[in-house]
């Protein structure tokens, strides 16, 4: 069920511009790609994005027959903010999205930021999520060490949204400056290492990544702060209870997200099997969005 952009302008909704409407009242943006007859996977983006990041996935998902589902979080996009929110309540809002939709069974792959989220998923919605994927995925805060390795930006800005989510404000209010009025230093921000510089060498992927930022931020900085602190709060649910398959994706270079947190994660989840990326950054797992799907398809 599509419901016209009320509560974010007159207009009707393109293709990417489409809000679901939840139990509580609260709307969910979402966007579309692949197969739109195909099966179905939710795709969760990092911090900060949105559901334009989903377009990554476009041509591998069309190609296998996915339906790829790419949703808003709460204060980022199209989405309503959710204050208070937690991080297990992540699942109900798909789980009744899917519901919207008419699906019953469903993958889950989140990036970056948004692998807390898939990880969630496939803890809490058991019977609903087939497999899940997390590419470059942050793992639990209150595991000591695993944040090694990341860059200086990154451990400030941990640093400051276990304090409070306001305090991190300034700084991705930079980020979004940046993306609307200084693209080209933008992209120099979002590479960190000389392997994420190389991906994004190719203009149409640095593009959809300046796209992504600027959605992210369509009503302000508020959003992403929130979830800054929150992935700084314990996840509140055990790694070690999940029984879905689970698929890792990794870097060995990666200074976001450090191949540390790949490795918890993979050592900790039942049965988990990781790819870890010889030389690979943090923007390693997009240029592998065929195998990721091939993963997660469903059995014939």
């Amino acid at each position: 069920m599509t419901f016209p952009l009320s509560r974010h302008g007159a207009r009707p909704p393109r293709a990417d511009e489409r809000v679901l409407e939840l139990p509580d009242g609260r709307l969910i943006g979402y966007a579309e790609f692949g197969d739109q007859a195909g099966w179905p996977v939710f795709f969760f983006h990092g911090l900060p994005g949105s559901r334009l990041s989903g377009r990554l996935t476009d041509t591998d998902a069309n190609a296998l027959g996915a339906r790829v589902i790419a949703l808003d979080r709460p204060g980022y996009g199209l989405s309503d903010d959710h204050p208070r929110r937690r991080l297990i309540d992540w699942p109900a809002d798909v789980a009744n999205c899917a519901d919207r939709l008419g699906i019953k069974q469903f993958a889950v792959a989140g990036i970056s930021g948004g692998g807390p989220y898939a990880v969630a998923c496939a803890a809490l919605l058991p019977t609903r999520v087939r497999a899940a994927a997390i590419i470059s995925g942050v793992a639990p805060p209150d595991v000591p060490g695993l944040a090694a390795g990341s860059s200086a930006q990154n451990r400030l800005l941990s640093s400051l949204a276990r304090r409070s989510p306001w305090l991190v404000r300034p700084m991705l209010g930079l980020i979004s400056l940046m993306a609307r009025r200084a693209p080209g230093l933008s992209r120099r921000q979002m590479a960190k290492s000389g392997p994420d510089r190389e991906t994004l060498a190719d203009p149409a992927l640095a593009n959809l990544f300046l796209a992504d930022v600027r959605e992210a931020f369509r009503h302000g900085s508020s959003g992403a702060a929130y979830e800054a602190w929150l992935l700084t709060r314990p996840w509140g649910f055990d790694l070690a209870s999940i029984t879905v398959p689970v698929f890792i994706w990794q870097g060995e270079a990666d200074v976001n997200v450090p191949p540390a947190m790949g490795r918890y994660l993979a050592a900790t989840i039942p049965g988990a099997h990781a790819t870890f990326i010889p030389g690979g950054g943090h923007l390693a797992g997009v240029t592998r969005t065929r195998e990721i799907l091939e993963q997660l398809r469903p059995p014939d």
